[in-house]
């Protein structure tokens, strides 16, 4: 992890946000299972602090079956009682309940587009979307873009969607680049979308 760095404000000081922002925020991902992660915890964030989450995010993976989508799709009864109890995870039954039903609705995506990943980079075209914020002011909680996917998603049965929730989602994996100019993360994101 860098020091006497410039970062996004929202990194703060605390060890694990920084290396979540020095080495994930903001990287395009495409792998399947990772994009199922992150509306997962997203989905578990909402009305949290993200720091809450990312402290708890191995156990989630623990709980989840590492993110097996195709698993977490066969969710019966005792799975949310498993989870309601486990003291490791944001014991929300709407938020279990949402992860399990989400993972059913994901994989109905992917019979649909071949991938979650395709289905959901065509919201922008294929490419990240390169902001040029210049202060956290500057970030929206929504945008056009995620009207548009967070309604598309809720048509398809997903909860736990709404538009802040989703432009979150894409900010977190890379749909948009959305570092402060001067973070050091911003240029160097835009280098590795011409590598």
């Amino acid at each position: 992890m860098k020091k006497d760095i410039t970062r996004c404000a929202w990194a703060g000081s605390d060890p694990l946000y920084q290396l979540y922002h020095d080495r994930e925020w903001g990287v395009p991902v495409y792998s399947d299972r990772k994009l199922y992660e992150f509306l997962v915890l997203e989905g578990a964030q909402a009305g949290l602090a993200w720091i809450t989450i990312l402290r708890k995010r191995p156990a989630y993976r623990s709980a989840f079956d590492n993110f097996d989508f195709n698993r977490v799709a066969r969710y019966g009864e005792k799975d949310v009682r498993r989870l309601l109890h486990d003291a490791g995870i944001v014991r929300n039954e709407l938020k279990i309940r949402s992860a399990i039903r989400n993972a059913k609705e994901f994989i109905e995506v992917r019979r649909e587009f071949g991938t979650f990943s395709r289905y959901m980079w065509g919201f922008v075209g294929g490419t990240p979307i390169l902001n040029r914020r210049r202060t956290m002011k500057d970030l929206p909680p929504r945008t056009e873009i995620s009207d548009a996917w967070s309604q598309d998603l809720k048509a398809r049965g997903f909860s736990f969607v709404g538009s802040t929730i989703v432009y979150a989602h894409m900010q977190a994996v890379g749909m948009v680049n959305d570092h402060v100019v001067d973070c050091f993360r911003y240029q160097e994101i835009v280098t590795s979308y011409k590598s």
